[in-house]
């Protein structure tokens, strides 16, 4: 009986050490919260839901700073007669807010809500664009951000049937996080990639496994209905709870969601665009979502494609999320094309391009637009799996990492994918696939923003005219970085220093394992660097110039 006993609550206790995560306690009116910077905070109210949709009812809250700064924070609806205002704060100190609303029991509510400078769990803050790199992003607190992103549309439906807990996201997003990404880009929703003509086939061997299949489950749908059958009059509040817990978790981890409110070629079945369905899914999505730190926003992903949306309904829909962001997060929208001509209209400039000659489109786009930074979110490059999901154009790990390092040395932003975990087949735990299973490289992206990192990317400028036989970039304090492929037998130092040749060190840096060789002097001028893994690996040339001479 004893051990019995024992045993029932060390179950309790896991089952409380494993409760998904979700936004810090409700407010309580015997005690105003008290959170960390950044942190997330919930205040919830108690109020009947009249004849009015109250999806679209207003409520917010206007709440003052202890300098004095006023910031007016969205509300919305939670289900169950709760209005919940989400709060997260940059300033430490004690914040008092009062509510607006047309229902008298949302308005005129005041309270406050004390934030500290303790930051037990090193949020650093929101994804901005720092006045002094306007092509680069930082954190709020001031640490570059070094964007390498992570594809995974179908997030959200990973743990979506576990009540308790979310083992399977936790476990991924671990494993994104120890890999070096740090951002994950991701679709608030999407059905599935095949049933229509000319849609995507999936693998046969699926039929197996089919527990790494993730796509159409009808009971996921974030208007009431399903996607085959849409009620658009109101919408799915569990759908949106369980989606706070997956962003949640994001933040705790510190990894930024790239959120893409639209979707348009996984079969998803949206109302009109326009209507009233269309304009309170998008108005909800980014009131509940905005006061996460930890995002970035993506109108649709792939915009223009496929023939439903036009420039002038994406405008309306950017100019709509304007006004509703009050927590000034990012915004950009995932069409090349729409950027391009309109790039004040966008934080930052998304490209999409497959191109062998990628260095070159993206130098040009670095260029172009020197003033916005440049993410390259999907440059063709889809790492085999076990299942053929959807190969592009390479697939070869080597091949996708090259193109990686093609886009920094460039001085943009870039993306991974893995066919495993990047749509509807999400082999959640690949470490641990059976024998015989091909097991993604991600460590070749631990080792890449480890490097640019400890080499702080955001001083870096690319230099094409001094490429010689690789890829360029200084910081202008004499540093020099050169990115080599493994084909290169060697360089000559005359290119990459033109001019401004001194004495230093040099070390080289292996792409694949992340190892650097032991520094060494710089020769002379006009003598040659010899990768030291010849054709085993691409490697990078760290020249640290002594400013001292």
């Amino acid at each position: 009986m004893k051990n019995l006993l024992l045993f029932l609550s060390l179950m309790v206790l896991f089952s409380l050490m494993t409760e998904a995560a979700v936004p810090k306690s409700k407010y309580s009116k015997s005690k105003a919260p008290v959170i960390e910077k950044w942190e997330v905070q919930d205040i919830s109210f108690k109020a009947r839901v009249g004849k009015d949709n109250p999806f679209t009812t207003t409520f917010e809250a206007l709440f003052t700073g202890p300098d004095g700064t006023q910031q007016k924070v969205p509300g919305f609806y939670n289900g169950k007669d709760e209005w919940i205002i989400r709060f997260s704060g940059s300033m430490a100190g004690e914040w008092q807010y009062e509510t607006l609303s047309p229902i008298r029991a949302l308005n005129g509510k005041t309270g406050k809500i004390t934030v500290t400078n303790e930051n037990m769990k090193a949020y650093k803050g929101g994804v901005v664009i720092p006045e002094a790199y306007p092509n680069r992003f930082s954190y709020e607190n001031g640490d570059p951000y070094f964007l390498m992103a992570f594809e995974c549309d179908w997030l959200h439906a990973l743990d979506y049937h576990s009540t308790t807990n979310m083992p399977k996201t936790d476990r991924l997003l671990d494993i994104i996080d120890e890999n070096g990404f740090n951002q994950v880009v991701m679709n608030v929703f999407t059905y599935n990639v095949a049933g229509g003509e000319g849609e995507w086939k999936k693998d046969e061997k699926l039929v197996h496994h089919p527990e790494y299949e993730f796509g159409g489950p009808e009971e996921i749908f974030p208007f009431l209905g399903n996607n085959k059958n849409p009620d658009y009059s109101s919408l799915n509040v569990e759908f949106f709870q369980k989606f706070d817990r997956v962003l949640q978790k994001m933040h705790d981890k510190q990894l930024v969601s790239h959120l893409m409110i639209y979707v348009w070629n996984k079969l998803v079945a949206w109302p009109e665009m326009y209507s009233e369905a269309d304009n309170m899914y998008f108005d909800y999505v980014v009131k509940r979502y905005q006061a996460f730190p930890n995002i970035m926003w993506d109108i649709s992903k792939e915009a223009l494609f496929y023939g439903r949306a036009d420039d002038e309904y994406i405008l309306e829909r950017l100019d709509r999320f304007r006004k509703l962001n009050d927590f000034d997060r990012t915004v950009t929208v995932h069409d090349y094309g729409f950027c391009k001509r309109h790039p004040e209209a966008v934080d930052y400039i998304s490209r999409q391009t497959w191109d062998y000659s990628l260095y070159t489109q993206m130098y040009n786009d670095y260029k172009k637009f020197g003033d916005k930074p440049v993410f390259n979110i999907e440059h063709g490059g889809y790492e085999e799996s076990h299942f053929q999901v959807f190969t592009g154009t390479y697939t070869n790990a080597e091949v996708c990492l090259k193109r990686n390092y093609q886009c920094a040395f460039a001085g943009t932003y870039s993306t991974y994918y893995w066919q495993g975990l990047s749509w509807d087949v999400m082999i959640h735990d690949p470490e641990a696939q059976p024998e015989g299973w091909y097991r993604p490289k991600f460590e070749y992206f631990k080792h890449f923003t480890n490097l640019f990192t400890t080499y702080n990317w955001h001083k870096f400028t690319p230099t094409p005219w001094q490429n010689s036989s690789g890829y360029s970039m200084n910081d202008g304090a004499g540093t020099y970085m050169m990115y080599v492929p493994q084909e290169v037998y060697m360089i000559r130092a005359q290119y990459l220093f033109n001019k401004n040749y001194k004495p230093g060190k040099y070390r080289w840096f292996n792409t694949l394992t992340g190892e650097y060789t032991d520094y060494e002097s710089l020769p002379k001028k006009n003598s040659p660097f010899y990768n030291p893994w010849k054709n085993g690996a691409d490697a990078v040339l760290i020249v640290e110039q002594d400013n001292n001479m």
